[in-house]
C-alpha cells in the first residue's frame, strides 16, 4: 500500500532536513583553508551551506526514489 501524498510530503521534508544536516557535519572535515583565500570567511562558509544542501538534496532524493520503486515492486509480482 502506497504512501498518501501528506505523509510523502513529510517524509521527503524530513529526509531533506536530515541529509543536509549529515552533509554539512560530513563537508566539516575537509581541511579547506589552504584553498579558500584569506579574510573570505562569509564565501566560505556560504560554500559549505550551499555544498551541504546539494549533497543532502541528491541523497535525499535517491533514497526517497528508492522507497518509491519498492513501494512500486508489489505490481510486478502480481
Amino acid at each position: 500500500m502506497g504512501l498518501l501524498n501528506s505523509e510523502q510530503a513529510v517524509l521527503a521534508i524530513l529526509a531533506n532536513i536530515f541529509f543536509i544536516g549529515i552533509s554539512f557535519y560530513a563537508l566539516q572535515a575537509l581541511m579547506l583553508d589552504r584553498i579558500i583565500k584569506k579574510n573570505h570567511v562569509f564565501q566560505a562558509q556560504l560554500l559549505f551551506i550551499l555544498g551541504s544542501i546539494t549533497i543532502g538534496s541528491i541523497v535525499a532524493n535517491f533514497f526517497l526514489n528508492l522507497t518509491a520503486w519498492s513501494d512500486q515492486l508489489q505490481f510486478f509480482f502480481n
